[in-house]
């Protein structure tokens, strides 16, 4: 085995800590580690990283996808609009709900290339992603917008 499959992150075992990790450990990794630590706010590593998680999830519908990304606790994914060039998807209590506001920053990019990865992989062609609300910018709710 040369790399790790979604599959494998399910195999689970520690007997005392179980299968919980705090948000806040999410949150400092994300936002300290990669935003504050790499160039460009980490951009491109998160849209690299997030598109080859959206691939592996094995989801094989929208549904899919967006049960899974609220059993895994990202957001509360919802289409807010849909039409035959794509869709808008607002995200609700997203891991960054709660954080200050920092006007003209948009911290979800991660989120929404796991999205792209997982659309890409589902329909079989090239999807585009682009967070266009976000909780740290100010706005209700995280937002994505969706091209096939």
């Amino acid at each position: 085995m040369d790399h790790f499959t979604f599959a494998d992150m399910k195999k689970i075992k520690r007997e005392n800590l179980g299968d919980v990790v705090p948000l806040e450990l999410f949150r400092t990794i994300r936002l300290i580690g990669l935003y504050q630590a790499l160039p460009m706010n980490g951009k491109s590593t998160t849209l690299t990283i997030g598109r080859k998680i959206g691939e592996e999830l094995g989801v094989t519908s929208v549904n899919e996808l967006f049960e899974l990304f609220e059993n895994m606790k990202i957001g509360i994914p919802t289409i807010v609009r849909e039409e035959e060039k794509g869709m808008t998807v607002a995200v609700h209590d997203c891991f960054c709900e709660g954080l200050p506001v920092m006007e003209g920053k948009m911290v979800c990019d991660l989120e929404g290339a796991i999205m792209e990865g997982a659309l890409t992989k589902i329909r079989g062609k090239r999807v585009s992603v682009r967070e266009v609300k976000c909780n740290v910018h100010g706005d209700e709710y995280c937002e994505y917008e969706v091209r096939y």
